[in-house]
């Protein structure tokens, strides 16, 4: 086996490697204006989810996949994003006010602080994967996140780790190597830990059904989260066997439907 044969495990790698450092530098570049964080997540876990699942680019190359991602998203992941925005303004609001407060009460509301921003942080996780994966509105995206991180909880806990042993290594075990850590999280750290991310939610995605298996083309009505409207006509289209029996009939073998001449036995 040849060590630099295009098609061998090592070139492969280095390939999604280099998909891993564009995708992470245009993730930077594209999140500069703070509006725009939503369209360059999106995008960014458009491209990462791409390489887990092996699927080849419609466009070509990573950077057009990057911009056409970003630019069809934009709308959409942008309201996503001011809803967050507004929920992270509400959750430090809420942390300065509790921390003025002593005594039982005050522990309390701390607590209650704690368990919002995890809520908070569970249903981000996988807003704007969805978003990236499935074609479906504002309201049921939302509403999707939130019901799949509990409904894939082992999953959700592993992605919450992984961000959490990502930040403690690069800022907080090590306070003299932080400028090197932030330098490697400007060169391909964001991408690189939403691309492993992107394994555990492949493994959540199969709560969707197996429509999570397709492109975004596909709808995220899956058993979990299936409103019975579109269950409903989603049931009405569908062929098989038994509505059209002659769905999986080629004609070039078998001719079109029309009566055949029986065979004579002979005599």
């Amino acid at each position: 086996m040849k060590i630099f044969d295009p098609d061998g495990p090592l070139m492969t790698a280095m390939g999604k490697f280099a998909d891993i450092v564009i995708c992470n530098l245009l993730f930077v570049l594209f999140c500069l204006p703070v509006i725009t964080v939503g369209a360059s997540l999106t995008a960014l876990y458009t491209c990462m989810l791409r390489l887990v699942y092996e699927e080849p680019r419609a466009d070509g190359l990573v950077i057009r996949e990057f911009w056409g991602a970003f630019r069809r998203n934009f709308r959409q992941a942008t309201a996503l994003w001011l809803i967050c925005l507004g929920a992270i303004l509400f959750l430090g609001a809420y942390y300065w006010v509790v921390q003025f407060m002593a005594g039982a009460s005050g522990r309390l509301y701390l607590m209650t602080f704690y368990l919002l921003t995890l809520l908070f942080l569970f249903g981000f996780l996988y807003l704007f994967p969805l978003q990236a994966r499935f074609e479906n509105t504002v309201g049921n995206t939302l509403r999707n996140a939130w019901l799949l991180s509990v409904a894939a909880l082992p999953w959700t806990v592993l992605s919450v780790l992984l961000i959490a042993a990502s930040v403690y290594v690069s800022f907080i075990m090590n306070p003299d190597a932080v400028n090197l850590f932030a330098y490697l999280w400007g060169a391909c750290g964001f991408a690189l830990i939403a691309y492993l991310q992107c394994f555990f939610l492949r493994k959540a995605f199969l709560k969707l059904g197996p429509e999570a298996r397709l492109p975004r083309t596909a709808r995220a009505d899956g058993a979990v989260f299936t409103d019975e409207e579109h269950r409903a006509q989603d049931l009405m289209t569908q062929e098989s066997s038994y509505s059209n029996p002659s769905w999986n009939r080629r004609e070039d073998i078998v001719g079109p439907d029309r009566p055949q001449k029986r065979k004579r036995r002979g005599r």
